[in-house]
């Protein structure tokens, strides 16, 4: 008998795993091809790899154990705003020349020029200098005692520092015993928070003091406690992702605000009334303080691979895991890659990312958000596409999904919740942050906003250390 023939298919159907290259050389000679996006877990580094196969193989039972629980603390958290206090009132160990600052501890000489101008600003609005050049000295000299907000249970956004006279909202987590607190939104203009150091960002300061602070917190202590994240439930359906964009969410709590704005017996109601209703990033800082209750809450357990501080000075980069002993894994912090700029500005003029507003990309805000947000998309190729991809992204990097934040584009799937240095190290995908953009050096304020991701090698550094700490 003759040999049988062999019968070649008359198609193939290709799956490329990897390299992107192969994919795209079928797929311009006519044939289909499914790519498949992979790479080589942590860049093929041997001793990542190993502790990876640790933390996901014989330490994972633990590990995952824990991960369960803070993303149940994350989505089962209710932070309530019960008003607004002298930071000296209620922060912890608010010292009387203690100055908070955005991001991880950092010594005065190695702050970025904006940071250090708000410092100044900060320094001459409490009345311990009389101009900004001798607030400049006081803090060379320290003088001034510079710490993280991050450390005492505070988180404060862009180039944000505050004196013990700022008036800062108070929001406490009951079922996790926690309270946390954030400075009041400066508006936009000449503003310390931009890096600005002139007398306007001064006069500024001392408005939100003397003015705003006591209209303002009159006014939600008449409402007996806001649910914050359920304003902000309401923000994200309506295109807010309640950091680069909170016009939504802010207008919902104007509108719980106006009843008692209009009872209102100040004098200075009017104007304060009026400088609320132009600041479209109003919700921002209240929204930062309930995220800093549940990241808070959540850090109290132990072995989890979950980060629960995430922030920038300007200079370095910091993220934290639960119950490390406040223990930060530093980087060099990043410029903001993605980035829409005002007239006659650009990279060249942009200051590195800087603020604690990532503590929104922890709890299901921001970045994971995205997908929802027109004003997102903007920033990354300008179609809602981009903003779904941005989403999806942190989806794969995240252990769980929020509860109570959906996206109706996506199905009213929950965002995603909970970002797990496991995941990050593997895939080497990093949180993205939206954010607004300072000017590096010159003080005259923002020059754009973008979206800014984080650099890996904190997140290495936590896996080891996490490594290293669970037998």
């Amino acid at each position: 008998m003759s040999p049988s023939t062999v019968q070649l298919p008359s198609s193939v159907q290709v799956i490329n795993v990897g390299l992107p290259l192969f994919e795209s050389s079928i797929r311009d000679q006519g044939t289909p091809v499914v790519g498949v996006d992979w790479r080589i877990p942590a860049g093929g580094d041997s001793e990542v790899v190993a502790a990876l196969a640790r933390l996901y193989g014989p330490k994972s039972k633990v590990i995952d154990a824990a991960n369960e629980e803070v993303v149940r603390r994350l989505n089962d958290g209710v932070p309530l705003l019960r008003g607004i206090e002298a930071a000296s009132e209620v922060i912890p160990d608010m010292g009387d020349r203690t100055v908070l600052h955005c991001g991880p501890g950092i010594p005065w000489a190695e702050m970025c020029d904006p940071l250090q101008r708000s410092i100044k600003a900060t320094v001459t609005a409490e009345g311990w200098a009389d101009t900004v050049e001798v607030a400049h000295q006081m803090a060379a000299a320290g003088d001034v005692d510079l710490r993280a907000a991050n450390e005492h249970d505070t988180v404060v956004p862009m180039a944000s520092s505050l004196g013990p006279s700022a008036p800062v909202y108070v929001v406490t987590n009951d079922a996790g015993g926690t309270t946390a607190f954030s400075s009041l939104n400066q508006g936009s203009g000449a503003v310390a928070w931009f890096g600005v150091d002139r007398d306007e960002a001064i006069a500024r300061l001392r408005f939100l003091q003397s003015e705003v602070g006591p209209v303002l917190g009159e006014a939600i202590r008449s409402l007996d406690g806001v649910d914050v994240f359920s304003l902000a439930a309401q923000g994200v359906p309506m295109g807010d992702d309640v950091h680069m964009r909170t016009q939504a969410t802010t207008n919902l709590f104007l509108r719980d605000l106006l009843p008692a704005l209009v009872r209102s017996s100040h004098s200075s109601a009017p104007e304060v009334a009026s400088f609320l209703s132009a600041n479209h990033l109003m919700f921002l800082n209240i929204a930062m303080a309930a995220a800093k209750s549940l990241v808070m809450w959540a850090g109290e357990v132990a072995d989890s691979s979950i980060v629960t501080t995430m922030c920038r000075n300007g200079t370095t980069y910091g993220i934290r895991l639960p119950n490390r002993d406040d223990q930060w894994f530093l980087a060099e912090s990043p410029p903001v890659q993605d980035s829409l700029y005002y007239p006659g500005q650009g990279p060249e003029t942009s200051a590195p990312d800087i603020g604690d507003s990532a503590v929104l990309e922890l709890i299901g805000l921001g970045g994971p958000a995205a997908a929802n947000s027109p004003a997102v998309a903007g920033f990354l190729g300008g179609h809602m596409s981009d903003a779904i991809r941005a989403t999806e992204a942190m989806q794969k990097i995240c252990a769980g999904e929020s509860k109570r934040f959906r996206l109706p584009i996506l199905d009213n799937v929950g965002t995603p919740v909970g970002v797990d240095v496991r995941r990050v190290v593997e895939t080497g995908i990093t949180p993205k942050v939206n954010t607004g953009i300072v000017h590096r050096f010159d003080g005259s304020g923002q020059v754009g906003a973008g979206v800014a991701t984080a650099p890996i090698e904190c997140f290495v550094d936590a896996l080891m250390g996490l490594d290293q700490r669970i037998d």
